[in-house]
């Protein structure tokens, strides 16, 4: 299955792909918990199963405004960081041999055609193309063979940076997780629905392709990426897992490309879809604001 949650007057309802258009899971099985992703990964297999049907009927055109981000509230969002033998390469660190890890907030994440806002704060905004897990059973100590009854489906993003907050310290929170920063979309592509274990990645900057590679070039599969943070934590219905970026972005290139506002951002992996973001400026920032890093207009302590 394909799943969107789309928006309408009635707030943000899940949506399956049907054989022309999409079907709202709520009307159409007569139980509103089913209008929501969040209820539908929780409920397991039974709602799953109840949706699964809507597929073969016919359903109303969606326009691309009308998406809302595929996982709306995800509970977290953990990413894995130079994923990619390539991407660790060109900024200069070694391949690494052990997982880097971090974590996205729920409110960084943005539908899939939306509008990407440059933070007033940032000098320094990049795009990194991804190939995202959406957790459904979830669990803890989930072996890499068993992975699969753990995931309920795919999803695309861009893991938009800001690389001047990012590299001012050691840690990399900061500029991994301003508002609204991360689109991912258009669907939840089911398990069922495509195998994700070699498929082309890219992304596009005012039609110009800035990174191209494939999955299986990641170092952490995405089997072992649910093995591995499954280690420590619980994972849970709705979780998203970042599965790192291939190179080509911006920072390390010469000189760096930056996104800037009137730029167009694609993103788009091979059998799950492609997202596509104009990226404008941020209204109302303060130009007076202390927190800004070295190298920023205004930065520094």
């Amino acid at each position: 299955m394909r799943l969107a949650t789309i928006a309408t007057a009635r707030g943000p309802r899940l949506h399956v792909r049907a054989r022309s258009g999409y079907v709202d899971t709520g009307e159409a099985t007569g139980d509103e918990r089913l209008s929501s992703l969040e209820h539908v990964l929780a409920a397991g297999e039974p709602a799953l199963d109840a949706i699964r049907p809507l597929a073969e009927r016919d359903g109303r055109e969606i326009r691309p405004a009308d998406y809302a981000a595929a996982v709306p509230a995800p509970p977290r969002i953990l990413c894995l960081g130079l994923n990619y033998g390539e991407h660790a390469l060109e900024g200069g660190r070694a391949v690494p041999t052990w997982p880097d890890a971090f974590v996205r907030g729920s409110d960084s994440v943005l539908a899939p055609y939306a509008d990407l806002v440059k933070p007033a704060l940032t000098s320094k905004f990049d795009y990194e193309a991804e190939l995202g897990i959406v957790i459904g059973a979830g669990g803890r100590y989930i072996r890499a063979e068993k992975a699969l009854d753990a995931i309920a489906g795919f999803v695309v993003l861009n893991d938009a940076s800001c690389r001047d907050w990012q590299r001012a310290a050691s840690q990399w929170t900061a500029g991994k997780n301003f508002t609204g920063s991360m689109p991912i979309g258009p669907e939840l592509v089911t398990t069922d629905e495509v195998d994700v274990s070699d498929l082309a990645i890219s992304s596009t900057l005012n039609g110009t392709v800035m990174q191209s590679a494939r999955t299986s070039q990641m170092l952490v599969s995405v089997p072992a990426a649910v093995e591995f943070f499954s280690s420590f934590t619980r994972l849970a219905p709705g979780d998203v897992i970042a599965t790192g970026t291939p190179g080509g972005v911006g920072f390390a290139r010469t000189p760096p490309v930056w996104m800037e506002p009137g730029d167009v951002i694609e993103v788009t992996v091979e059998d799950v879809g492609t997202i596509r973001n104009r990226v404008v400026a941020e209204e109302g920032g303060p130009g007076d604001w202390r927190w800004r890093p070295a190298g920023s207009p205004g930065g520094g302590l």
